[in-house]
């Protein structure tokens, strides 16, 4: 099975008890991100049982999301915005080494209410950025409608180890742009690949195998017609984008090719069990 580069396992347990049953019969490593104490402790659990078990790996992620400050707008600082503890947490965890990568965090500027939190959003990815430098971890970006925040911060991505871009938002020309700045970047898709989203298709037919990730940002990224995701959705996500290489024919046009190849990427970016 596919690995899955993002997905909230709290969130999921929340909507479907079987959850964790599932990952493991479909033997799922994934990117667990949180952005909460509790949620993380829930998720450092679920890894040690999975540790113990022998079962398909998580890798910890924790960020203030950025769409967390809506609703805050009239403080004039992260700390102010009521985000200082999570700061100390993210600063505490990835101290300890217990973090594969920071996130998610980034930019959301989708409607007038995200766009008015813009300040505290760039003070917040400010001090993410410097964590990850100092610990030397990747970072998992959210993007929405912002892709011009993440170019003015180029030369600090460029220091990262990886840089993955989560439901990539953009078009295969910026994601070339990312690579020739010398960014490490990383494109995951998700379901929106079998939703016809036509910037994603283009896209996954043309970047580099060794630069794709899969996802299910379960269970926020549902298939049409479902309530949520899970993991049982990574099949159809490789499917879909298998037949989008092969047409386009690249690298990758064979399901047991293209997910061997991104598992690959998977544990480059986030390390190895």
């Amino acid at each position: 099975m596919a690995a899955d580069a993002h997905a909230h396992p709290g969130d999921l347990l929340a909507l479907f008890p079987g959850a964790e049953d599932e990952r493991r019969r479909l033997a799922v490593p994934c990117a667990a991100s949180a952005w909460n104490e509790g949620e993380f402790t829930l998720h450092r659990e679920l890894a040690a049982a999975a540790k113990r078990d022998a079962a398909a790996p998580y890798r910890l992620c924790f960020a203030v999301h950025p769409q967390l400050p809506r609703g805050k707008t009239g403080s004039r600082n992260a700390g102010e915005a009521g985000f200082l503890r999570p700061l100390e947490l993210l600063a505490e965890f990835a101290a300890a080494g217990s973090l594969a990568a920071v996130g998610e965090t980034g930019f959301d500027l989708y409607d007038e209410a995200f766009r008015k939190t813009e300040k505290i959003q760039e003070e917040l990815f400010a001090a993410h950025l410097e964590i990850a430098r100092a610990c030397k971890l990747p970072v998992v970006l959210h993007v929405r409608r912002a892709m011009h925040k993440i170019f003015l911060h180029a030369g600090s991505l460029k220091e990262l180890p990886a840089v993955v871009f989560h439901s990539w938002p953009g078009s295969p020309d910026e994601g070339f742009s990312l690579l020739r700045r010398g960014i490490p970047a990383f494109f995951s898709f998700g379901a929106a690949l079998m939703r016809n989203h036509k910037r994603m298709i283009q896209s996954c037919a043309v970047f580099p195998l060794e630069r794709i990730l899969f996802e299910t940002d379960a269970p926020w990224q549902p298939p049409r017609g479902r309530a949520f995701s899970s993991w049982a959705d990574l099949p159809g996500i490789l499917r879909a984008a298998a037949e989008i290489r092969k047409e386009a024919g690249v690298p990758g046009g064979e399901v047991t090719e293209l997910e061997e190849a991104t598992d690959k990427n998977f544990y480059s970016v986030f390390g190895v069990p």
